[in-house]
């Protein structure tokens, strides 16, 4: 009878392992015979980091650069940016981070279009 339950306690873990390997995200295959297969993704293949996610958190940052360019205009920006270059480290490493660049200015001008 023990060992019965230790064969069926191992199986039971190895369903339980197999189920979990899934939840992280599984591939269908469809087999000769014509059987469909769920088999876990690999997870060294698939990348930790959201590459969508960090893709429209850039493209969001430079519209919301944009967004102030536009907004505030381009002289009282540059005013913003250099009392910003005279503060703290912090407030230096926000000012080249909100420099304005090409990108954030192409934004500016076609936004300057809908906000007036």
């Amino acid at each position: 009878m023990s060992d019965s339950f230790t064969e069926f306690n191992s199986r039971v873990g190895k369903i339980n392992r197999e189920h979990t390997r899934k939840e992280r995200g599984y591939v269908v295959n469809i087999r000769k015979d014509g059987l469909i297969v769920f088999k876990p993704k690999n997870r060294y293949y698939s990348s930790s980091l959201p590459l969508r996610g960090l893709i429209f958190l850039i493209i969001g940052f430079f519209l919301f650069k944009g967004l102030i360019l536009a907004h505030a205009g381009a002289s009282v920006y540059e005013e913003r940016l250099t009392r910003l270059k005279e503060g703290s480290i912090v407030e230096q490493a926000g000012a080249y981070v909100m420099q304005v660049e090409p990108v954030s200015q192409i934004i500016a001008t076609q936004m300057r279009r809908f906000l007036k």
